[in-house]
């Protein structure tokens, strides 16, 4: 028997995971075992836990959201909205960690 292919799940986590967010509370976080990352909004927590663990190959403790809505700024003195977006703080297992440097696998 053939073995399943992976590859369409694997797709699947590189468009759950966005970015890493890089702040200085996201640093700050990172103390406590935790890393921040933009995520797709319609993404839902089992989701981002299963992305993390297969793109990282770390043990994810929990995950939390935040959706951040768009402010409204303005340009030669006409008004626009930026986009809204989600963002996870993601707990990872004691003496796990993440090098965001370095990117996914």
């Amino acid at each position: 028997m053939a073995k399943q292919q992976q590859s369409a799940i694997d797709i699947r986590h590189y468009d759950v995971v966005l970015s890493p967010h890089i702040t200085e509370k996201a640093t700050m976080l990172s103390e406590h075992n935790a890393v921040v990352f933009k995520v797709a909004n319609k993404a839902s927590k089992p989701e981002i836990k299963a992305a993390v663990e297969a793109l990282f190959n770390v043990t994810v403790t929990g995950v939390n959201t935040i959706v951040t809505k768009g402010k409204t700024k303005k340009w030669k003195g006409a008004p626009y909205t930026r986009s809204d977006f989600k963002k996870a703080i993601v707990t990872l297992a004691e003496g796990q960690s993440i090098d965001i440097t370095e990117g996914a696998k």
